[in-house]
């Protein structure tokens, strides 16, 4: 029986790729790690950040997109705030899903993250630190952090910064819309900013084709968007690490 052309065509594209993936594979295999110190000691603490992306309730506990894979990522995340605040951080950005009832992203992704829901809520695991007092939460009513948020007048008060370190999900949509707009800016306004992923400390969510056939809705491979992705912001001039730590 002959094989469907979609099949054929991507057989195809497997095997052309198949060089480019292998070297894709071992790049992230081989993907440093950082420490603090190094950071810190190019950036003092008063001009470094951490932006963490949508570490909320309705991706990680509960609701509708809310994702084992996502919610792994709390003690990673976690560690970063703990460690960076350790090495004398003091600036914790945080966009977040907060969304209006009638939010037009809702008719590309179920309901989440309505404003005044739980969901909508920091992790209790960030929450609970000491100093929480810190963070500058800034609702985000879009995949992007940067529209209609706050983040850019933040950004125009704090012209020195020289250090971000992002963390959060989803490192294909709302992680990779941010350090995109970050790295970007800077070079547009040719003001040298050092941008920071930690591969460990960012993730994205899984929906196999079979399930996605079910729903009706766009199948997503977690784990090759992952890696395209953090290559993708590589690519584009973003410093991707294995992950950052004190030690």
């Amino acid at each position: 029986m002959e094989l469907p052309q979609a099949t054929k065509d991507a057989d195809a594209l497997v095997e052309q790729s198949h060089l480019f993936l292998e070297w894709l594979v071992e790049w992230e295999r081989n993907l440093p790690s950082l420490r603090w110190a190094d950071v810190l000691h190019e950036t003092p603490p008063e001009r470094a950040a951490v932006f963490c992306v949508d570490m909320v309730n309705g991706f990680c506990h509960e609701g509708n997109l809310a994702s084992p894979r996502i919610g792994a990522l709390i003690p990673a995340v976690r560690r970063v705030f703990e460690e960076a605040h350790q090495a004398g951080v003091r600036q914790f950005v945080l966009p977040q899903d907060t969304h209006r009832p009638d939010a037009l992203e809702f008719h590309d992704f179920p309901l989440h993250c309505v404003a005044g829901t739980p969901e909508a809520d920091t992790i209790p695991e960030l929450q609970n630190l000491p100093f929480a007092g810190l963070f500058r939460v800034f609702p985000k009513n879009s995949l992007s952090a940067s529209h209609e948020t706050g983040v850019n007048g933040w950004l125009d008060a704090h012209a020195d910064l020289g250090a971000v370190v992002v963390c959060g999900n989803c490192t294909d949509l709302c992680v990779h819309q941010l350090v995109m707009h970050l790295k970007l800016r800077s070079n547009a306004r040719n003001q040298p900013l050092r941008v920071i992923v930690p591969a460990n400390s960012v993730q994205t969510y899984d929906l196999p084709v079979a399930t996605a056939r079910q729903l009706g809705a766009i199948p997503h491979d977690g784990d090759l968007l992952h890696l395209f992705f953090l290559y993708h912001m590589r690519l584009n001039g973003a410093e991707v690490v294995r992950e950052i730590g004190l030690a």
